[in-house]
């Protein structure tokens, strides 16, 4: 009986040093130079275009997909969800050069005050950016001249991106809520 579990402590301890061995053959994280990735030199870049935010008609681009018991009853819409595919365009007509989408999520966030929590990816389609994307992340203060809304990322050309967008409303229907927004936005990027 004594061998046995003599055995059996000898067993487990070598099983026990091999799984802790070849764990630390394995790297769970090391640090890189962006070298290694292809990085090469940052730069800043200017991106400028209009969004069209469409509620109403046959071919909405944003649409309600959530409510609270009180967003009926609410000043500011408090709690309302709305999924959008918005065309970022040239220019602030309709008919303008279509650049990419907007795709993503907004709500209204504030009881007090018109303010939206924003949640998007702008997905460009052409032109040097094409195939690319920045992600925003953050509150849109709706009815201020100017409202800034930081870069938290993006994609291909656009890779580690951080930096910050500026809306500035260009144009709102009072009776639809249909709105083109003008969009700068600052990023730095590889």
């Amino acid at each position: 009986m004594a061998l046995c579990i003599t055995n059996l402590v000898i067993f487990s301890l070598l099983f026990t040093s091999t799984i802790f061995d070849s764990a630390d053959s394995r790297t769970f994280a090391r640090s890189l130079f962006p070298q290694e990735l292809g990085l090469n030199k940052e730069k800043l870049s200017h991106v400028h275009f209009y969004l069209h935010d469409i509620v109403t008609g046959r071919n909405p681009t944003a649409v309600l997909v959530a409510v609270a018991k009180t967003t009926n009853t609410s000043a500011t819409g408090f709690g309302a969800v709305l999924v959008i595919d918005d065309p970022l365009t040239e220019g602030p007509e309709a008919s303008s050069k279509i650049l990419g989408r907007a795709q993503g999520i907004y709500s209204s966030a504030s009881q007090k005050g018109a303010a939206l929590l924003m949640v998007h990816n702008y997905v460009f389609t052409e032109g040097k950016y094409n195939g690319s994307t920045l992600s925003v992340l953050g509150r849109n203060a709706v009815t201020a001249d100017v409202r800034e809304m930081p870069i938290v990322g993006g994609s291909k050309l656009f890779r580690f991106a951080r930096g910050y967008a500026q809306a500035r409303t260009h144009t709102v229907n009072p009776h639809t809520g249909d709105a083109v927004v003008e969009y700068n936005v600052y990023v730095f990027h590889y």
